[in-house]
């Protein structure tokens, strides 16, 4: 009998189980190429079709789980690759990198003008991304305010506390009803009086003016510094960088995520935590894949036929997953947002997060992982696989539920496909690179001295303050040193004020002794 350790001619023995692919799978070259998106390759008995995703399945989002360099990445490319070519507009938001550099390479020459570059680590030319940007909706401001205060408290959840998200609450949505202010107002209003006064003139909502009024405003300075020290510190840690500070710190954003996803651009965002650190990454991812949340949303304005579908491609996305997250799957279809998202094992997702992903995602791609994910995958493919055959699948080799026409499929595998050739110009990719800092980024310069000067008003603010007090207590002394004494001093009066009496008055004569002294 043959076995794996006999050499059988004609036979190859494989490492897991090759299922079936269901019988309506959506193959490439049946469906018009700009209504699916290319997946993979069955490989079941070494019959290989190319097949994809249908858009309307797609909305219900797609989840991919592997271990690193198991071909997750080779995927993504795959997909980013089927989108970008025909002219669909998506973003890719990568904590590596790695992915990013890939993207710019495949753009097509005819859509070099879609692209849009944020890079924080290209320091010499800042995006600018204010959340707190001023806007006439108040709905949507404070939406804005509740969802940077979401992304605050996911990265310090181990130090949050009702005091400091109740000031730091207070904080944003007094800041987004002052125009021109942003993220740097909220160190400002703590400690900057004449600023808080200007900023509390032009608040609307009365319980936010009731708090800075009533409550933050009569505190003991002791009290306050202790409330307001927690929020300088997290706040503080993050403005305190120059490369983060001149992207927040701008008060007009480059970056307008509405008209992008409404026009079909290619967003690249490429937070390497290598080039600019964990948290740093972490905070603008999170503050990003908020932002397109709330306009997604925001399309609530416009028919839903009138809605474009826009792609959101996020890698180790529970580094950015924030409670709003479970919205954001649950919501985000009806307003076109279709998320991919990818990590590399299930226990790095907060329970809500897990709950809400498995929850929601339509279609589910499973790479070689652990036996503790392996375990978990085979109950959510209806043990239709075992576990041993999960933590078994070699490179570039994954099981799959796809959505076909609002169903889930049975579970089958698949292979991908080799990555995408770039066949470009040799210089595509600094003039795509070169016209993305023309249109969104500012050279550093200029950002700073704006940055400066606004920072200077508080300075000169205080500087006048000092000049006008100095001022009057030196007029102070100078009146007490000009002051004539009362004793011995006749007051001056001019000609023309002397009265009658005055001028009636004689000048008494100097009596002179009419006693001789003796001898004369």
């Amino acid at each position: 009998m043959p076995s794996v350790g006999v050499g059988t001619p004609n036979v190859f023995w494989v490492s897991s189980r090759k299922l079936e692919p269901p019988h309506n799978l959506p193959l490439i070259g049946t469906i018009p190429d700009n209504e699916l998106n290319v997946i993979g390759e069955t490989n079941f008995r070494g019959h290989r079709e190319k097949f994809g995703i249908k858009t309307a399945d797609r909305r219900r989002h797609i989840y991919i789980i592997g271990k690193t360099g198991m071909g997750k990445s080779v995927l993504l490319e795959n997909m980013i690759h089927s989108d970008v070519n025909t002219d669909k507009g998506l973003a890719v938001i990568d904590p590596h990198g790695d992915l990013a550099d890939a993207v710019i390479d495949f753009v097509p020459s005819h859509r070099t003008n879609d692209v849009v570059i944020l890079d924080p680590s290209d320091v010499s030319h800042p995006f600018a991304f204010n959340m707190l940007e001023y806007t006439e909706n108040a709905n949507k401001r404070n939406l804005m305010a509740s969802g940077l205060l979401g992304v605050f408290k996911k990265m310090y959840a181990e130090s949050w506390g009702p005091r400091l998200e109740h000031i730091l609450r207070n904080c944003l949505l007094a800041l987004v009803e002052y125009p021109n202010t942003s993220m740097l107002g909220i160190m400002r209003i703590l400690v900057d009086a004449e600023y808080r006064k200007k900023v509390v003139a032009s608040i609307e909502n009365p319980m936010v003016k009731s708090f800075w009024i009533d409550e933050f405003g009569k505190m003991q300075d002791r009290m306050r510094t202790e409330a307001i020290s927690p929020i300088q510190n997290k706040v503080g840690q993050f403005l305190s960088s120059p490369m983060i500070r001149n992207i927040v710190g701008q008060v007009k954003s480059t970056v307008n995520i509405r008209f992008m996803m409404d026009s079909g651009k290619i967003i690249i965002v490429n937070l390497s935590k290598g080039k600019i650190g964990e948290d740093n990454s972490s905070l603008l991812g999170s503050m990003l894949i908020t932002k397109f949340q709330l306009d997604a949303m925001s399309r609530a304005d416009i028919d839903e036929k009138e809605r474009t579908d826009f792609y959101l491609y996020v890698d180790e996305f529970q580094n950015f997953a924030t409670d709003a997250f479970a919205t954001i799957l649950s919501e985000a279809r009806k307003y076109k947002l279709n998320l991919v998202m990818a990590n590399q094992y299930v226990a790095q997702m907060p329970e809500e997060v897990r709950d809400a992903v498995f929850g929601n995602v339509g279609t589910s791609l499973c790479f070689q992982v652990g036996f503790d994910d392996a375990e978990y995958f085979s109950n959510q493919f209806s043990e239709e696989v075992l576990p041993n055959d999960i933590i078994s699948l070699p490179k570039y080799n994954c099981y799959t539920k796809l959505m076909i026409d609002g169903m889930p499929s049975p579970t089958f595998s698949i292979a991908t496909l080799p990555p995408p050739k770039y066949e470009g110009e040799p210089d595509r990719r600094e003039k795509i690179i070169r016209l993305s800092r023309e249109r969104y980024c500012r050279p550093r310069e200029v950002v700073e001295d704006k940055i400066s000067r606004w920072a200077e008003t508080r300075k000169l603010e205080e500087g006048k303050k000092e000049n006008f007090k100095k001022k009057e207590e030196s007029g102070k002394e100078e009146i007490k040193k000009e002051e004539p004494k009362k004793e011995g001093v006749k007051k001056e009066v001019k000609p023309e004020e002397k009265t009658e009496e005055m001028k009636q008055e004689v000048p008494k004569k100097k009596h002179h002794s009419k006693h001789r002294r003796p001898g004369q």
